[in-house]
């Protein structure tokens, strides 16, 4: 039977991987997704709103990015909003829709995304890391019996092996990705 302290560590190391192939799927590859840009602020209605928000984002092809506002009186703000984003992307506007065709990665851009990805990937591993010491700590101080509290860290720290693995075969993947994209 597993334990509470061994349970809770897993689900906290599950979102930390979680969230960081949330944050390479924000790393583009020359290949366009919905993804690189959903996230970017757009003053409407006098507030900050994610892009996904207040518009459709589609990919009609490979090399483009649609994004066409709910409202559209928002074109020109959604248009802004993109170009101070510092994606690397300038977004035309074609009526009630943006065209937001991506360009040609060069060799160094693509090496500049390896680095971000690589320093996603470290920051994953050590918020793994972290979870991994908290969950140690809360055994300590649950005062278990002693071979139930080797236990529960053995476990623990093969769940942070396994999350470790995880960041590191997605950051292998990803980097293949970026470079034959």
């Amino acid at each position: 039977m597993s334990h509470p302290i061994l349970i809770d560590a897993q689900a906290k190391m599950q979102k930390a991987v979680a969230h960081t192939l949330q944050e390479f799927a924000t790393i583009h590859t020359g290949k366009a997704t919905p993804s690189m840009v959903e996230g970017v602020m757009v003053d409407a209605y006098g507030t900050h709103m994610r892009l996904k928000e207040c518009a459709a984002i589609t990919t009609p092809d490979a090399r483009l990015i649609q994004v066409q506002p709910w409202d559209i009186t928002l074109v020109k703000a959604v248009e802004k909003a993109i170009q101070t984003a510092n994606l690397g992307f300038n977004p035309i506007v074609d009526g009630k829709l943006l065209r937001i065709p991506l360009p040609e990665m060069s060799r160094e851009r693509r090496q500049e995304f390896v680095k971000t990805a690589h320093r996603l990937a470290e920051e994953g591993r050590v918020h793994v890391r972290n979870i991994r010491r908290d969950g140690m700590e809360t055994v300590k101080k649950a005062k278990l019996p002693e071979d139930e509290a080797k236990r529960v860290d053995k476990e623990i720290q093969i769940a942070t092996d396994k999350s470790i693995k995880d960041i590191n075969d997605n950051l292998a993947k990803k980097e293949a990705e970026l470079m034959t994209a």
